[in-house]
């Protein structure tokens, strides 16, 4: 590969987008047998055929994949390095992609809002996701930055804490638990409405139910906390959900939150980028802001009264 150029890949990349010869000269601005010319010395150059002709149209072969692949990282690494040295202009232009994992889109548009409101010239594009889809994010570099609760083990990651992140178990209103501090037994034998497996806030409840000896009785798997928190509302059980979701229900008297003791569990937000990662000065500019900033924009949520009935049960 030492030889080729970034013309002639950029020649192979336009025809697998737009599956023709003619398309893709049209979109390089070239005549169609340059683009043939480019194509066939990459060929001659790498020994091996790249495209497969499937009907009207071109694919990639198998080591026209590979050449794809590292296209895509040269013109990231290009990306990159131009978001850089506009950065040494000034943070007056440039790129960020964050990925957020579902549960902190509560507070995580705000903090941005802000953000984009000091640099105006600044473009962020969201990624919302759960722990592991963000996880598969990093590690591909598809985002720059990733907020969540828990960062990952199996990759390499630098991460800077934004603010503490509770979690608790939700009740309706008027459910006969409520007013009483309980332990984690008393559970034992309820329903409970739950996020996927993967998600950070799932794995979250299993260990903290695992700890008290308890397995809890999964009524039915949400993929959405708005839909969890419908569902809690309407009578159909229990859920264990970071309290940053639930600040406007409790607030106007639609979800109650149960006194177990043990909770709320208290993790850290982060903001994780892989360490790997050469971060823009956009994206260094967004890190150190919400690390600064990011826990003003956290909902707070007073703890749950017992002063009812101060016993356990």
């Amino acid at each position: 590969m030492r030889n080729a150029t970034l013309k002639q890949m950029r020649a192979l990349a336009a025809i697998v987008e737009t599956g023709t010869v003619t398309a893709a000269a049209k979109k390089l601005n070239v005549t169609p047998p340059a683009v043939t010319m480019q194509v066939q010395q990459l060929e001659e150059h790498l020994g091996l055929p790249l495209l497969d002709r499937a009907g009207e149209r071109f694919q990639p072969s198998a080591a026209g994949r590979e050449v794809l692949a590292a296209v895509a990282r040269i013109e990231q690494a290009m990306a990159d390095c131009g978001a850089a040295l506009d950065g040494m202009k000034g943070l007056k232009s440039g790129h960020v992609s964050v990925g957020l994992v579902s549960t902190a889109k509560y507070f995580v548009p705000n903090a941005l809002g802000a953000f984009a409101r000091l640099h105006p010239g600044i473009d962020i594009a969201l990624v919302v996701g759960n722990r592991e889809e963000m996880i598969a994010a990093l590690r591909g570099d598809s985002i720059d930055l990733a907020i969540m609760g828990r960062p990952p083990l199996d990759i390499e990651v630098d991460k800077s804490p934004i603010g503490e992140h509770p979690h608790l178990i939700i009740a309706p209103a008027g459910h006969p638990l409520l007013g009483r501090r309980i332990k984690a037994s008393a559970l034992a034998n309820a329903s409970f409405l739950s996020r996927e497996p993967g998600s950070g806030t799932r794995g979250l409840m299993e260990r903290f139910f695992q700890e008290a000896g308890i397995e809890p009785r999964i009524a039915m798997e949400i993929g959405s906390n708005e839909t969890i928190k419908q569902a809690v509302m309407a009578g159909m059980g229990l859920a264990f959900i970071s309290a940053h979701t639930i600040a406007a229900e409790v607030a106007d008297g639609r979800l109650a939150m149960l006194d177990v003791e043990g909770l709320p569990e208290v993790r850290q937000w982060f903001v994780v980028k892989r360490s790997a990662k050469r971060l823009t000065p956009p994206a260094t500019a967004l890190t150190e802001f919400l690390a600064r900033r990011g826990p003003e924009f956290l909902p707070q949520l007073s703890p749950p009264s017992h002063a009812t009935a101060k016993q356990s049960v």
